[in-house]
């Protein structure tokens, strides 16, 4: 048995532009990795293809996948890389009609087996988590899949059903650590968000699933709503194996809620400090949860940075799309994570429901009142399977176009505005963000505090200087 993922890229970059995206943020695809790391455990010859960091046309690609002949081609997507997907196994299926074709990932648990009714070139779907589903599917043979939980697949009728419900893992740790060796670029061609480390070679980490929260624009279909997690001895082993097989030096958690349980992260740190583990990190936090006590056990177990979702600066908009904190309440614990010596990078978003004008500038001018050393800014996006998406087309004009569905194109518009006026709106914020002297001088700062942020950085300038142009053009 011999099983080949891949992760294809589904990029909609500018037409005629290198796809600058990459050099900004470009993770290992660690759902994949889980899975491969499960598979391989039993004794199941596992390969992958990362299109992100090996990028090939689509006619090579499909001859290099038909060369390996695999037993089953597994392909994991989001909403917009998903056609790109179909289009790779369409073509694999042309030429090698007896590979079994798999999907999974977020955009095939969202929408479920109605999606094998209009794509034919797919087998199955696997449904949730995929570690046990994908290991019951290869030991089987691909065969008598209809038995196999968490899985979509055609009925008699040539229909999509599933075949029943997959229990969740109850025991993260009883997962290896994500298989980082299938990738042959590792780590080299992966890198966070420039500026957002200390130090290079680093990665991505995810050491929970499941948000117990409801915000309208999460969509929460492939882990559901419960939250379970690594131990803290678990967390600090794989960063310890990360930084003895790999070199890494910087890893970012990028669960939700890694400060969600208070006694996990108290422990995490009592550990990760006395093994002496030199690994430095990054986090996503919830305000509700910022005190000094936590701060404290951050700084002091290498915590080099915190980022928060804040999504607006607009009262009746943070009300109506998630769990609501005064503003004035953000604004005091951003500083005391400031003031205990971590960066602080906060999350917005625009084109929102409900959002006019007012309410942009508002976020605009709010963002720019806090201490924040960095933002990251996306386009609202109505993912299928995220609450809002059932009423979407009642609060504006959306188009569904599955290709731009990642956040950086506005697909959606809020009834009494204009897409321009989103995209002007959009880049004031940017502009007016980064374009401060405490901002330059932060980033000035960054040449001893991320040397190789500024080396990357540095060695892109042409293809970023386009991109600029591009925009104000």
């Amino acid at each position: 048995m011999k099983i080949l993922f891949l992760h294809p890229h589904g990029s909609n970059w500018l037409s005629g532009m290198k796809d600058i995206s990459t050099v900004f943020n470009l993770m290992p695809p660690l759902g994949m990795l889980s899975i491969a790391a499960v598979l391989e455990r039993e004794g199941i010859y596992v390969e992958i293809i990362d299109c992100y960091a090996t990028p090939m046309p689509l006619a090579e690609l499909v001859e290099e996948i038909v060369r390996r002949g695999p037993d089953c081609l597994g392909v994991s997507t989001t909403t917009s890389s998903f056609n790109e997907g179909y289009r790779v196994a369409a073509a694999v299926k042309e030429k090698a009609p007896q590979i079994f074709t798999l999907f999974g990932g977020a955009h095939a648990c969202t929408i479920g087996a109605p999606l094998l009714d209009s794509f034919p070139a797919i087998d199955a779907l696997v449904i949730g988590e995929g570690e046990n589903s994908m290991l019951e599917l290869a030991q089987a043979g691909f065969k008598r899949i209809g038995e196999i939980p968490g899985v979509a697949y055609r009925g008699a009728d040539g229909k999509g059903v599933l075949s029943g419900g997959r229990e969740l893992i109850k025991n993260l740790d009883d997962l290896p650590f994500p298989a980082y060796s299938k990738l042959p670029q590792f780590p080299r061609s992966y890198n966070l968000p420039l500026f957002s480390y200390p130090t290079a070679p680093n990665t991505s980490i995810i050491s929970s699933r499941g948000c117990p929260y409801s915000c309208s624009y999460c969509d929460r279909s492939v882990f559901s709503r419960g939250f379970r997690f690594n131990s803290p001895e678990y967390i600090v082993e794989h960063m310890a194996m990360l930084n003895r097989d790999f070199g890494i030096r910087h890893v970012s958690f990028y669960d939700d809620l890694f400060t969600f349980d208070r006694k996990r992260v108290a422990e995490f740190c009592e550990i990760k400090e006395r093994k002496g583990v030199k690994v430095t990190y990054n986090c996503i936090a919830r305000l509700e949860h910022v005190d000094s006590e936590l701060l404290a056990l951050l700084k002091s177990s290498g915590c080099w940075q915190v980022n928060f979702g804040i999504e607006s600066g607009d009262p009746e908009i943070v009300k109506q799309h998630r769990k609501f904190l005064g503003l004035d309440e953000v604004g005091r614990k951003l500083q005391m994570v400031k003031e205990s010596g971590m960066r602080v990078k906060g999350l917005f978003m625009v084109g929102l429901p409900g959002e006019d004008e007012t309410a942009i500038r508002r976020t605009i001018d709010y963002a720019l009142s806090l201490p924040l050393d960095e933002v990251n800014v996306t386009k609202f996006t109505p993912f299928p399977g995220a609450p809002v998406y059932s009423t979407i087309r009642e609060q504006g004009e959306f188009n569904e176009n599955w290709d731009l569905m990642n956040c950086l194109n506005f697909v959606f518009v809020p009834h009494g505005m204009t897409k321009q006026q989103l995209e002007d709106l959009y880049n004031e914020f940017i502009h007016r963000f980064y374009h401060r002297h405490r901002i330059t001088w932060g980033y000035t700062k960054m040449l001893w505090k991320s040397p190789h942020s500024i080396l990357s950085f540095l060695r892109h300038l042409p293809d970023i200087l386009a991109f600029e142009m591009k925009q104000k053009w």
